[in-house]
C-alpha cells in the first residue's frame, strides 16, 4: 500500500475494485464503512453484489475480465473533461502522451457495451475521483488474478498519476495483501526476481553485492515464478519443499498438478497440520504456528511488527527458521543463527529500505513502516512524499486483451473464485473448528435465478460444475448477487476443489494464474447421472 490503513477513515472518496473487502479484509473494511458513514463517497467495482456494496454510493457491476475497458474509459473522461493534474504530470511523470493517445480510444459509451456498466456511471465515478483531494484506490486479487492482471494494475496507476493522487494522505494506490505476512515474504526476497528489499537479481551491482556478502557464487538469472513451477512439477522440477501451503487446493488446474506430484522424485512438506498435499510427501516437517515462535510479520501497510512466542510448540514441531537452518546445515552449510533477530539483522543489512529496522527498535518503539533507511528514521506512513520514488512516475498505455478462456457452446458460463468470511485459503485451520464449519459446511456455487431456471436447477440442488480441466459437485445457491452468465464459488473445500476447474494460463509479466475467469457449465447432478 502506498498509504496507511488508518488514513482510510479520513478519505473523501474510495474506489474499491476487485476486492470483497468485508470478507477478505474485514478490519480494513471497517475503516471503509467508517469513512462512508462519515460522508465519504464509496464506489465499488465488482462483478458481484458484495457486502460492501450495501454501503456504497455506486456499484459498477462489470463483466469479469473487462477491467481495462472500465479503467481506460474513466481515464478518457478525465482527459477529455480537463480533470488531469497538469502540474503533477509535468513535474513527476513521463510517457503521458503515449498513455493519453491510447486511453482516448476508450469512450464510456463503447465501454458500456463491453463491461455492462452504464456510461453515465463511468463518467460520474471518473469525475468524483479526479476532483476529490483525498481519493484512494483499493484493490486485491480480483484485479491481479487475470492473464492481463498487470495491465489492470497499470490502468489503476495511470488514474493515480494523471490526477496527482500520490504522495499525500488518504490517497494513493493500495493493494490489500491476502495473508498475514505475504508482504514480509516478498520484502525478504521470496520471489524469483528479487533479493531482499526488491533489488533485482539481474542487476549486476546488486548481484555482486550479494555474492560478496554471502561469500558464494549466485545465479544472475531470475528463477521460475509460482505458476511456471507448478506447470513443471514432475518434469523440470524433480524435488520440492512446500512450506505453509496446500498447493493441490490453492493452485489452478489442480488435477494436472497432481499428475506432476505423482511423478516427482522427492517432496518435503513443512506445515502445522496435515493437509491434502501431504498425501504426496516423502518427508513432513512439523512446524510451529504464529503463537509458538518469535519473529516479525509485515502487514499490508508495510508495517513491520513483532511476533512473540506465547506457548511452546507441541511435540517435535519447530519454528520455520529452525527447520530451515537444520536442513541447510544437514546439506553442508554452516549457519549459526541463534535467534530470528539474527536472521532479520542480516536481511536488512544489505537492503536500504529496511536498514533502520531491528527487533530491538521495534521492541522499544512499536511497529515501523518501511522505507526506514536509518536507525533514527521514523518510518514512512505514506510513500512518494515529496516526489515519486523512482524519479518519474511512468505512464503505461494499455490495450484491452480478452481473458484467455471465454464461454462457448459447450461451456456457457464464466466462473470466478474467491474467499469467504468463515474460511481461510485452503481451510487447513478453519475447517478443524466447529464454528466456521457450522456457518459454512460445504462447497456451493452462486448462480443467477434465470441461468438456473434454464437448466432446471433449484436452490440447494446438487449440481455438477465442469470446465475443460475437470468437474466437481457443489450445492446451487440461486442469487441475483451474480450477473447473468456468471457464477461464483469459493475454493476452500477439498472435497469440491474449485481449482480443479480454473485455468492455469498466466499473466505475461507476473505469471499469476487466471483464477477469476474460466468457462464452465453447470448441470443438475441427477441429470448427468441419468445421461
Amino acid at each position: 500500500m502506498t498509504n496507511s490503513t488508518g488514513e482510510i477513515r479520513d478519505a473523501d472518496f474510495l474506489f474499491v475494485i476487485g476486492s470483497n473487502t468485508t470478507e477478505a479484509h474485514p478490519i480494513i473494511a471497517m475503516e471503509m464503512k467508517r469513512a462512508a458513514h462519515r460522508g465519504a463517497k464509496l464506489v465499488v467495482a465488482d462483478p458481484r453484489n458484495i457486502d460492501l456494496t450495501r454501503f456504497s454510493n455506486r456499484h459498477l457491476k462489470l463483466k469479469p475480465g473487462t477491467d481495462v475497458w472500465l479503467l481506460n474509459a474513466m481515464a478518457h473522461v478525465i482527459l477529455t473533461e480537463g480533470l488531469v493534474d497538469q502540474a503533477f504530470i509535468e513535474e513527476h511523470t513521463e510517457n503521458f502522451e503515449a498513455m493519453r493517445e491510447e486511453a482516448l480510444k476508450y469512450t464510456p459509451e463503447k465501454a458500456e457495451t463491453i463491461t455492462g456498466v452504464p456510461a453515465e456511471d463511468i463518467r460520474a465515478t471518473a469525475r468524483e475521483y479526479a476532483t476529490t483531494e483525498k481519493a484512494g484506490i483499493y484493490y486485491t486479487l480480483g484485479i491481479t488474478e487475470h492473464t492481463h492482471g498487470t495491465d489492470n494494475v497499470y490502468c489503476l496507476a495511470n488514474l493515480v498519476l494523471m490526477t496527482g493522487h500520490l504522495g499525500k494522505p488518504s490517497s494513493g494506490m493500495n493493494p490489500l495483501r491476502g495473508q498475514n505476512n505475504v508482504q514480509g515474504a516478498n520484502d525478504s526476497g521470496a520471489t524469483p526476481i528479487f533479493y531482499p528489499g526488491y533489488q533485482r537479481v539481474d542487476d549486476p551491482e546488486v548481484h555482486a553485492k550479494y555474492e560478496k556478502a554471502w561469500g558464494m557464487q549466485l545465479s544472475p538469472d531470475p528463477g521460475l515464478n509460482l505458476n511456471e513451477m507448478m506447470k513443471t512439477v514432475g518434469n523440470k522440477i524433480k524435488g520440492m519443499l512446500v512450506m505453509g501451503e496446500d498447493i493441490v487446493l490453492s493452485e489452478p488446474n489442480a488435477q494436472k498438478l497432481e499428475e506432476g506430484l505423482n511423478k516427482i522424485d522427492f517432496l518435503v512438506m513443512q506445515d502445522i497440520f496435515m493437509n491434502e498435499t501431504c498425501r504426496y510427501a516423502d518427508v513432513i516437517f512439523p512446524a510451529a504456528c504464529f503463537a509458538e515462535k518469535e519473529g516479525v510479520f509485515t502487514n499490508s501497510e508495510r508495517r513491520v511488527q513483532r511476533v512473540r512466542k506465547a506457548v511452546e510448540p507441541p511435540g517435535q514441531a519447530k519454528a520455520d527458521w529452525n527447520i530451515i537452518q537444520d536442513l541447510a546445515n544437514a546439506c553442508g552449510a554452516e549457519w549459526d543463527y541463534e535467534h530470528p533477530s539474527d536472521v532479520y539483522d542480516e536481511l536488512v543489512k544489505h537492503a536500504p529500505r529496511f536498514s533502520g529496522i531491528s527487533h530491538q527498535r521495534i521492541e522499544q518503539e512499536g511497529g515501523l513502516q518501511w522505507p526506514c533507511p536509518t536507525t533514527d528514521h521514523p518510518g514512512t506512513d505514506y510513500l512518494h512524499k515529496g516526489g515519486v520514488l523512482r524519479g518519474k512516475g511512468l505512464f503505461q498505455p494499455v490495450s484491452y486483451r480478452p481473458s484467455a478462456e471465454l464461454p462457448d457452446d459447450d461451456y456457457t458460463l464464466i466462473l470466478s473464485t474467491g474467499r469467504t468470511l468463515y474460511h481461510y485459503n485452503a481451510a487447513t485451520q478453519t475447517r478443524r473448528e466447529p464454528g466456521p464449519h457450522e456457518k459454512q459446511p460445504g462447497a456451493f456455487i452462486q448462480i443467477h435465478p434465470k441461468d438456473a431456471r434454464r437448466r432446471g436447477i433449484g436452490n440447494d440442488d446438487s449440481v455438477v460444475v465442469a470446465s475443460r480441466r475437470g468437474s466437481i459437485n457443489a450445492k446451487a445457491v440461486l442469487t441475483r448477487d451474480v450477473r447473468r452468465g456468471c457464477v461464483w464459488m469459493p475454493f476452500h473445500f477439498a472435497e469440491a476443489r474449485a481449482n480443479d476447474l480454473t485455468n492455469d494460463a498466466g499473466d505475461a509479466i507476473t505469471g499469476t494464474a487466471e483464477y477469476k475467469v474460466c468457462a464452465v457449465e453447470v448441470r443438475l447432478a441427477e441429470a448427468l447421472v441419468t445421461a
